[in-house]
């Protein structure tokens, strides 16, 4: 079994900057993909960034050029680097993760969500 736990959405006036963390955990052979979603009440789920393979970033249009996602392989880790935060950024930001098991099943997991408020 894997788990995702996120940390450090917490209040920021807009501007500022915020790095979110999501560690992996669990019965964990590889991870080939990790992103980053945001939710809003009454809209759907969307994508922020996703790293493959702790390489090939891709940004949301929103937020290319202010928004950073990085991984470190060997704590399975991806980070969020938030800047130039605006009022629009305000969401739950969940943490997905993808990959195979140590019993070779593939997974596809979600973190609990951590809010981010961005202040005016």
């Amino acid at each position: 079994q894997v788990q995702l736990v996120e940390s450090g959405g917490r209040s920021v006036r807009s501007g500022g900057s915020l790095t979110l963390s999501c560690a992996a955990s669990g019965s964990i052979f590889t991870i080939s993909r990790m992103a980053w979603y945001r939710q809003t009440p009454g809209k759907p789920r969307e994508l922020v960034a996703e790293i493959e393979d702790y390489e090939t970033a891709r940004y949301a249009d929103a937020v290319k050029g202010r928004f950073t996602i990085s991984g470190d392989n060997g704590k399975n880790t991806v980070y969020l680097q938030m800047s130039s935060l605006t009022p629009e950024d305000t969401a739950v930001y969940y943490c997905k993760s993808m990959g195979q098991d140590t019993s070779w099943r593939s997974f596809e997991v979600w973190g609990q969500g951590t809010p981010v408020t961005v202040s005016s």
